[in-house]
């Protein structure tokens, strides 16, 4: 049983949901994530996300961009992020870690590093699931099996307009958990409408087995309670990163500790 499975039975069998926090790698500098990382556990977090720096995303809204730019900038990429991974894992052998990012940088590792690179190195370094925004299903049948054959899960994402089919298609590949995209549009974007969410879930929970996350919009912890209620895991990115985007480095773990644990919190009450 994988990490991502073995944390979401468990949190099953407690009567809680997941919180799954988001950071860009590298943000806001470049050695901080390890710590970082460390201090979303130690705030209650059960899974984390780590963004892969791109220069293009098609996802992300402009808090999220910003922090991808600023992590560039800080000399971060795709081998950096695999880095800080092995030293989390240094002292956490236990907690889920989900990359989330784009094709080209995972195929542009293989360019350089050899063919499968990317998934040999990711299992090695202790990388759990692989959320790749531009794998649609149908085109990820072959990486979806490089991936479980290194006990690691490929995480499809769900929008408010997929069709039944579409739905379909993610419940036969996807592995570890699905990513609901509450809103139609980018991360960070508009108010998250917990009604529509709800009446979502039913159509997915139709044809997908697996747990269900819900993410963008989610801003506080009585957005992320509400979420819990209706959900199997509380996704949030877009507020962590302007909660941390201006802060001196000696406030960073303990400002996401604090904000964390009050979600948590929150969802557990």
């Amino acid at each position: 049983m994988s990490r991502i499975a073995n944390t979401f039975q468990q949190l099953r069998a407690e009567g809680r949901k997941a919180l799954i926090p988001f950071v860009t790698a590298g943000f806001p500098f470049a050695a901080i994530t390890p710590s970082l990382m460390h201090g979303m556990v130690e705030a209650g977090s059960d899974i984390i996300e780590l963004g892969v720096p791109f220069s293009d995303p098609m996802a992300d809204g402009p808090v999220i961009q910003k922090a991808g730019d600023r992590a560039i900038a800080n000399g971060v990429g795709l081998k950096h992020v695999l880095g800080y991974v092995r030293e989390f894992r240094q002292k956490n052998h236990t907690t889920p870690v989900v990359l989330m990012g784009y094709a080209n940088p995972i195929e542009r590792y293989d360019q350089v590093h050899g063919s499968d690179a990317f998934v040999n190195d990711a299992a090695e370094a202790g990388v759990d699931g692989i959320l790749v925004v531009d794998y649609p299903p149908e085109e990820s049948e072959a990486f979806a099996a490089k991936l479980r054959a290194k006990d690691m899960d490929q995480i499809f994402l769900l929008a408010p307009t997929s069709t039944d089919e579409r739905i379909q298609q993610v419940a036969r590949a996807a592995t570890g958990y699905v990513y609901y995209v509450s809103l139609k549009g980018v991360t960070g974007s508009n108010a998250l409408d917990i009604d529509a969410v709800a009446a979502m879930m039913p159509r997915i929970k139709k044809h997908v087995s697996i747990p269900v996350g819900v993410g963008f919009g989610i801003r506080d912890a009585q957005t992320a309670h509400a979420v819990a209620q209706v959900s199997d895991a509380a996704i949030i990115g877009s507020k962590i990163i302007q909660l941390l985007e201006d802060q001196p480095h000696e406030k960073i773990v303990p400002l996401a500790i604090d904000f964390l644990r009050g979600v948590r919190k929150a969802m557990d009450a």
